[in-house]
């Protein structure tokens, strides 16, 4: 087991793999750099999302929309754009607002969910590499029973051997990546339905504003 894990061992195999384990090689570095970034960015965004959820709603519960501007300009969460977008609009009436929150809510969105289509991308591609790896690996070996003019058994067991370490390589990359793309996909989806609570409750707000003319806007 000692040996499984060292980097001699390591270093075996992906010189038995080929040419594949390269380009394999690359979808690794890729797929790692993408998920730490990936982890990073929704954890600070999460953070901040619910303390400014927290203080906007209740800004927003009292009618204190001018106050509500203010903490949203500062900060850059998506929830802080969307909010603002639909804040500016306030006096021209619910409609305006739920049109300015829609249109900036596309944008954020394609925001949260920059990078997540190179790890699909990685998932998918991967294992993919590595079935081509192992026929390229498959084809190779047949040739060489062939050259041989005999089926040696050691022969064929080393070939498929050989070739089936690309597609191992290509599994074990694309399932850690797989399972972060759908762990991101599932924070991205609670931001959001967070995000629509809170411009659902500026919605009532503007409503309540409206059918009191003489209610305080700021």
């Amino acid at each position: 087991m000692g040996d499984l894990w060292s980097v001699s061992t390591w270093v075996q195999f992906f010189d038995d793999g080929g040419f594949f384990m390269w380009p394999l090689l690359a979808c690794a570095i890729l797929g790692l750099v993408v998920v730490v970034w990936k982890f990073i960015s929704l954890t600070s965004t999460s953070g901040q999302t619910h303390k400014l959820l927290d203080d906007v709603n209740g800004l927003i519960a009292n009618h204190r929309l001018e106050e509500a501007k203010a903490r949203c300009r500062e900060s850059d969460t998506p929830v802080a754009h969307i909010l603002l977008a639909g804040l500016d609009k306030h006096d021209q009436g619910a409609e305006r607002v739920l049109a300015a929150i829609e249109n900036e809510g596309m944008i954020q969105m394609s925001r949260l969910e920059r990078g997540l289509v190179w790890l699909a991308t990685v998932a998918n591609v991967a294992p993919l590499l590595g079935f081509l790896g192992t026929v390229a690996g498959m084809i190779i070996a047949f040739g060489a029973i062939e050259l041989a003019g005999e089926v040696d058994a050691t022969l064929v067991a080393g070939g498929i051997k050989v070739a089936l370490i690309t597609t191992a390589a290509g599994l074990t990359i694309a399932i850690p990546v797989n399972v972060a793309h759908n762990y991101f996909v599932s924070k991205i989806d609670s931001l959001v339905i967070e995000m629509e609570e809170t411009s659902q409750n500026l919605i009532e707000t503007l409503h309540e504003i409206e059918r009191a003319p003489g209610a305080r806007k700021a």
